[in-house]
């Protein structure tokens, strides 16, 4: 079995590590503004200077993302499609904020959605075609998806239960995980 990708030198885990940073310090600094259980992550950009660490956090993501897509070999040309629209849908999502809970929905706040939908859907689905041919990834790749089936089923409103937040911090970390499941393959030399 051939690999997918050569990180030489960590770029991609390391890009992905950095793309952390400034998540991370948003919810430090945040910790008494927004609840990470019932707070969604977008909703960082209504924090003092969210908007910028939370772009840098997205778009960096994204970079990294795309490289990896584009560093993919001997996978499922869907794959690679997939890896892309989870990259675009990113860096839309980014672009376009979401809007203030109970406020009504703009047309940023729509595209933002649409944008956060695709992303959603695209990597869990690229991991479980990788799989594939990399069995290895097999338990990652199911459990980004059922994290992200678990995550559009949060936004169904049951009266004084809102997880929206914690479910979405879980998904990102299947995400992440899958991630860093996928820039970790190495070609088997022969």
């Amino acid at each position: 079995m051939s690999g997918v990708v050569r990180d030489r030198g960590g770029l991609l885990t390391g890009g992905l590590v950095l793309s952390l940073v400034p998540v991370l310090y948003l919810h430090v600094v945040s910790a008494d503004e927004l609840n990470p259980v019932t707070d969604v992550i977008s909703d960082y950009v209504f924090v003092r200077n969210g908007t910028k660490w939370l772009a840098v956090a997205s778009l960096s993501l994204a970079a990294v993302s795309g490289l990896l897509g584009w560093r993919l070999r001997h996978v499922p040309g869907p794959a690679r499609w997939l890896i892309a629209g989870w990259t675009v849908g990113l860096a839309v999502a980014t672009v376009f904020p979401t809007d203030p809970t109970g406020e009504p929905t703009t047309l940023s706040g729509h595209v933002h959605r649409y944008a956060a939908g695709v992303m959603f859907v695209c990597l869990p689905a690229a991991g479980l075609l990788i799989a594939r041919q990399f069995p290895a990834l097999r338990t990652v790749a199911v459990t980004a998806g059922v994290s992200s089936v678990a995550f559009l089923v949060s936004h169904v409103s049951f009266e004084g239960f809102t997880v929206r937040g914690l479910a979405e911090r879980l998904l990102f970390v299947a995400l992440y995980v899958l991630l860093f499941a996928i820039a970790g393959l190495h070609r088997r030399t022969t």
